[in-house]
């Protein structure tokens, strides 16, 4: 399979297709990275969100979406020590791998779903549709195709049928200290089978919540909604409550949840705004976007290199420099959503999130 398939087709589909037996430390390296591509597939949506609301950081659906891009961030992280742990080196800066939008979430986990790059208004729907569990607390029916959560479920049942699997280099684990942003976000190195399954559930309860309540069970503050839960409380535009049962349920009936004023970001094109033609932006977007990619490339260079050291300072180094990176992609996205698009439409530009290779 070349690496255009396994990252836009449906590898992940296949590979919970395998019988239970044949799920062996091959099939969990192959897992791993599909979910590492999961987990950077989230980051330019959200962030695209985050980047439009036009509000102070004060805000709190301001501050919902800034928890929540933490939150994939470490998962990002504890995805990555996670393959390290079980023998496999991340490949995070190969331009074949890297998620391009509007596109399928890697893998073909949620095929109905198309992930696109927008302001938080266009995308709330969206956001919610990627973290959707298979059965949510606020719904009985059960959804048509495997999510996220199962995916990363099957992972952990391989886990356990084989604890002998994990037996990565500890040295080349990331530890990163990052409590302050919710209680299971800190890297630490993964060397046993608890402290493996226990990541993993960090990153489904985390996104879905548990099968009993939509509270993230590891929130960086009191009552934090697992992410499902925070998009939907936006989408609904009020808080979700439980009512008393027996037995008890929730609902969307809560304090109103005022949308924050959003910049008006349109929907990136396929292979990103156009460079040529009518169509094409004036020269100082040009400039801009292109300072964007290349921001956004420099980052996932530095996140692949920081799973390749043996080094724990040198790793540390270059993680910081990743996520000064990131914060560096900022200032041109948020001045992007500030220029018109020439077709009329009342949209602004917005960031690409294109790989550039070097």
């Amino acid at each position: 399979m070349n690496s255009v398939q396994y990252a836009r087709g449906s590898r992940i589909v296949e590979l919970m297709r395998r019988p239970t037996a044949q799920r062996d430390t091959e099939w969990v390296r192959d897992a791993l990275q599909q979910a590492i591509l999961l987990e950077l597939a989230t980051l330019p949506p959200y962030l695209c969100g985050m980047w439009s609301i036009n509000a102070t950081s004060g805000d709190p659906v301001f501050r919902t979406l800034r928890a929540i891009v933490f939150d994939e961030m470490s998962h990002l992280g504890i995805t990555c020590n996670l393959l390290t742990a079980v023998g496999g080196t991340p490949r995070i800066a190969d331009e074949a791998l890297v998620p391009t939008y509007p596109g399928p979430l890697p893998g073909g986990v949620r095929p109905e779903l198309t992930v696109f790059l927008s302001g938080l208004q266009d995308s709330v729907r969206m956001y919610a549709g990627i973290e959707k569990p298979d059965a949510p607390v606020t719904r009985t029916a059960q959804a048509s195709h495997t999510s996220i959560g199962a995916f990363y479920t099957a992972v952990q049942d391989a886990l356990c049928a084989d604890s002998k699997m994990i037996t990565g280099d500890e040295r080349r684990q990331v530890t990163r200290d990052m409590e302050h942003h919710g209680s299971g976000n800190s890297l630490t190195p993964l060397t046993t089978l608890d402290s493996a399954t226990s990541a993993v559930a960090i990153i489904k309860e985390q996104g879905e919540g548990t099968s009993a309540s939509p509270q993230n069970p590891h929130p960086a503050a009191s009552g934090e909604l697992a992410n499902y839960y925070a998009f939907l409380e936006i989408l609904h535009k009020h808080k979700l409550v439980e009512r008393p049962g027996p037995p008890a349920t929730w609902a969307f009936e809560g304090p109103p949840v005022p949308m924050p004023p959003i910049l008006p970001m349109g929907v990136v094109p396929e292979g990103g705004w156009p460079r040529s033609g009518p169509a094409s932006p004036p020269p100082d977007v040009i400039t801009l976007l292109d300072k964007a990619n290349r921001a956004y490339s420099d980052m996932l260079r530095l996140l692949e290199q920081v799973w390749q050291q043996d080094d724990p300072d040198q790793a540390t180094r270059l993680l910081d420099e990743a996520v000064w990176k990131m914060a560096a992609l900022r200032g041109p996205a948020r001045e992007l959503m500030k220029h018109a698009l020439p077709d009329g439409s009342g949209k602004n530009y917005g960031p690409e999130f294109r790989y550039t290779a070097l």
